[in-house]
C-alpha cells in the first residue's frame, strides 16, 4: 500500500515549517536521550535478566494462587544478538 495517496497536499506558512522543524529536532534530541539512557542501563539490565532466569528456574513462578511452576533450563529462551531496542 502507497501511503502517496493518502498524503492530503496542502501549503504551510514559513511560522509553520519553522515550528515543524523545530519540534521534529526536539523529538530527535528527546530519542537520542532516552537511547543513551537505555544503552547505559545494558549491564544492569542483563544482571536483571539474569536474576529472573535463575529465579524462575529455582523458585518458579506462580501459574494460579499458590501453584508454582519451575521452568527447565531448556525453556529459557536464548539471549537475542542484536541490540536492545528502544520502542515508545
Amino acid at each position: 500500500m502507497s501511503f502517496q495517496n493518502l498524503f492530503i497536499p496542502h501549503q504551510r506558512s514559513e511560522e509553520e515549517e519553522r515550528w515543524l522543524r523545530e519540534e521534529i529536532a526536539e523529538q530527535a534530541s528527546l530519542y537520542n536521550k532516552i537511547v543513551k539512557a537505555m544503552d547505559d542501563l545494558a549491564p544492569q539490565r542483563d544482571l536483571w535478566y539474569a536474576e529472573f532466569l535463575e529465579r524462575i528456574q529455582t523458585r518458579g513462578f506462580n501459574t494460579d494462587g499458590d501453584i508454582r511452576v519451575k521452568i527447565a533450563p531448556e525453556d529459557i529462551p536464548v539471549k537475542p544478538t542484536r541490540p536492545h531496542k528502544v520502542v515508545y
